[in-house]
């Protein structure tokens, strides 16, 4: 999930907003994080999963 989604407990406001002290130490916490799938949208990450999904269609369709 991105941090643009969530919402901060502390005030209620889009962690992205950076409102409060809570909302900025996780917005930053969460952009500092070197996870390649996390700054991808939703959208995204299923239309990578579809290629995959026909890549390996198809290959299994060839040793067949």
């Amino acid at each position: 999930m991105t941090y643009d989604r969530l919402v901060c407990a502390n005030c209620a406001a889009p962690v992205s907003e950076g409102r409060c002290r809570v909302c900025r130490a996780n917005r930053e916490r969460l952009q500092q994080e070197n996870n390649f799938f996390a700054g991808l949208n939703p959208i995204t990450l299923i239309a990578l999963l579809a290629v995959l999904i026909a890549a390996v269609a198809l290959l299994a369709q060839q040793t067949a």
